[in-house]
């Protein structure tokens, strides 16, 4: 045993410990990051792959404000598809499947090689808080071994490991995921200390090896020609590689549903030894059979583990089946007759937080320099979990710096939506970020991440002068490519307009410009390529953005100036320690609601699940009357009151 110091310790090297403590070393900031075991960092134990449905916007977001996310995922590219391309470019989602062992040796040696960063292997057992001026702080975290390590900030990152039990069939244990040791003991201290927990549930499929799938039998799934990496520091023109893996879709079918049926009591699930709630938007193959028992077929996604190993992963199919009941409803697929399962599924339950007890920066609201992040404040993803991690890591390097926090706005990005959503309306079930969860979803597109963001992640100190110096370039090129598309003319011609009638567009018998043909649904700057012949040679993703920038610009113009209406209440702030039972007006409901959120601002106050409009009315109308009595009681310029 032995006392130590540090001032940020980040407790957990999942994506979310990782990104926080990158963010506060590379920051400046003396920076100790936990992990249960060396072996487990940016482990991946469910699907191996980054990006997806709005989680791709997460990633572009990360990397924009300086996090690492993005770059070590561009390294370990095994597939890259775009996703949702028959809708528009607002939702556009980048997805890659990676290789996993890859990715993980990425992130520990990049975690090594960190200035200001210590990696420890050790479970943290405890905290210890301090009072000053009637409010808890941070002073140590203390491992399983004794050792005490004062800090002056912790950022919780435990993943799916704080009491983690898993569940196969009838059977149950403590463990982490992948059969590692769970956290055992953070939990209680965390009780004392003040904090409420929650108890959630995820799970993941079996692993089949490859030769034992005939995958002539199953559709092939290639990935995309042409892809703009997540990254910055990515070459644009290595990329994507091309020895892309394939990956394949199968479908369960009425024999794989009869197993499950048949055996549903003795799923973990439907026993009752499972009490945590699971994800809605990623069950378990038995709860869609229940829920969707309509459903004739089930898709289902065969994707590779990585290049150098056998193991294939089999994305739709989590289960918590006993074994012998797993190895049926694999065989009951077709190609799967003869599969060999590798590593069995299991259901994992895990405690986390309730996500109220924060602020938007991830502090605790009860205690000092206590900071919490990714699956341990109640949401699903590797991606949401980065994203938390980044803003955590930031936030406390930035409260030890003694400098102005960081608070993304829901209009900025998905990484305000996802933490405005945590903080302010809690979640009873692991939170998935989505694009329909954004009302600024045509703002907050991949391709203007950086647009967004990088002045922010520049500000906080996180990103260097590489990338401002790209950024700067890049938005230079954007900026005089939309010009040049506002003021150049396209000639209508016989061969133009021959095109755009075939394309279901009128044709043009004057001069155009190409910015008012491009935001014609049916035009994009490749049909107009041959006409356009002022073109410079750009990037592909300046041009990509330059042309999606003219297209979104009427809709742009519209949330902006919604923006602009509602950032006068949504700015507005609130007192921090307001008692609304004091507030005449409010409904109960209204009022407890409040005074367990503590929103910052009259905005976020009016997103809490429980408070109506009528309420917002009678707080705004408190907090005119409150700014008038101040007025009134205030010394005028010869210094006697008024």
């Amino acid at each position: 045993m032995g006392e130590h110091y540090t001032s940020v310790a980040v407790i957990g090297a999942g994506h979310a410990g990782i990104e926080a403590a990158l963010a506060s070393a590379r920051m400046g900031i003396d920076t100790i990051l936990f992990t249960m075991s060396l072996d487990a960092v940016a482990n991946m134990p469910c699907n191996p792959s980054i990006g997806g449905t709005a989680k791709g916007h997460l990633v572009y977001e990360i990397d924009a404000l300086g996090g690492q996310m993005g770059k070590s995922a561009d390294l370990v590219t095994l597939q890259t598809r775009t996703l949702n391309l028959g809708k528009g470019a607002a939702v556009y989602s980048k997805r890659v499947q990676a290789d996993r062992a890859e990715y993980r040796k990425i992130m520990k040696k990049t975690l090594e090689e960190t200035p200001n960063l210590s990696l420890v292997q050790a479970e943290i057992a405890d905290i210890i808080t301090s009072e000053e001026n009637g409010k808890k702080k941070i002073d140590a975290v203390v491992t399983r071994l004794g050792d005490i390590y004062k800090v002056k900030c912790a950022v919780i990152c435990t993943g799916t490991y704080l009491n983690g039990t898993v569940h196969t069939g009838n059977i149950c244990y403590p463990s982490g995921p992948d059969y590692m040791m769970n956290a055992s003991f953070l939990t209680s201290a965390l009780l004392r200390e003040g904090i409420s927990m929650m108890r959630f549930k995820t799970g993941t499929p079996a692993r089949i090896h490859k030769d034992s799938i005939d995958f002539s039998k199953l559709e092939v799934q290639k990935g995309d020609t042409v892809s703009f990496p997540f990254s910055w520091q990515t070459p644009e023109e290595d990329y994507p590689k091309k020895d892309q893996l394939d990956c394949h879709i199968v479908y369960t079918n009425e024999k794989t549903h009869e197993i499950i049926r048949a055996n549903l009591k003795k799923s973990a699930m439907y026993s009752g030894n499972i009490h945590g709630t699971g994800p809605r938007y990623c069950p378990s193959i038995e709860d869609k059979i229940v829920r969707f028992s309509d459903k004739e077929r089930h898709q289902l996604f065969v994707e590779p583990m990585g290049k150098d190993t056998s193991e294939i992963y089999l994305q739709g199919f989590s289960t918590s089946m006993p074994t012998d009941v797993q190895e049926q409803m694999v065989h009951s697929l077709v190609g799967f007759e003869n599969a060999k399962i590798m590593r069995y599924a299991y259901a994992i339950e895990y405690d986390c937080t309730d996500p109220q007890e924060l602020m938007p920066t991830l502090e605790y609201k009860k205690i000092d320099g206590l900071f919490g992040a990714g699956q341990f404040n109640g949401t699903s993803g590797y991606e949401e979990a980065a994203a938390q991690g980044l803003v955590a890591g930031i936030n406390a390097a930035l409260k030890i710096k003694g400098e102005e926090c960081m608070i993304l706005p829901r209009s900025s990005s998905y990484i305000g939506t996802l933490i405005d959503d945590l903080v302010t309306k809690g979640t009873n079930e692991p939170y998935r970020m989505m694009t329909s969860r954004s009302e600024y979803r045509l703002l907050l597109r991949q391709d203007n991440a950086d647009r967004r963001l990088t002045p922010i992640g520049r500000r906080v100190g996180l990103v260097g002068d590489e990338q401002w110096a790209h950024y700067t370039e890049k938005t230079r090129l954007i900026d005089e490519e939309t010009e040049r598309m506002r003021k150049t003319n396209v000639r209508p011609s016989d061969e133009l307009n021959k095109i755009l009638e075939d394309l279901g567009t009128s044709p043009i018998s004057v001069p155009t410009c190409v910015a008012e043909l491009i935001k014609r649904p049916q035009i994009d700057l490749e049909k107009l390529e041959k006409f356009d012949t002022y073109r410079p040679v750009l990037p592909e993703s300046v041009l990509f953005a330059a042309q999606t920038e003219i297209k979104y610009e009427g809709y742009v113009k519209k949330q902006l100036a919604e923006i602009a209406r509602s950032e006068k209440s949504e700015n507005k702030p609130l007192p921090a320690d307001m008692d609304y039972s004091e507030i005449k007006g409010l409904r109960i409901e209204a009022m407890q609601k409040l005074n367990k959120v503590k929103p910052l601002t009259v905005g976020q106050a009016s997103r809490i699940s429980g408070v109506s409009p009528a309420d917002i009315s009678v707080l705004l109308i408190y907090l005119s009357c409150e700014n008038n009595k101040s007025k009134d009681t205030s010394p005028d310029i010869s210094g006697k009151s008024n």
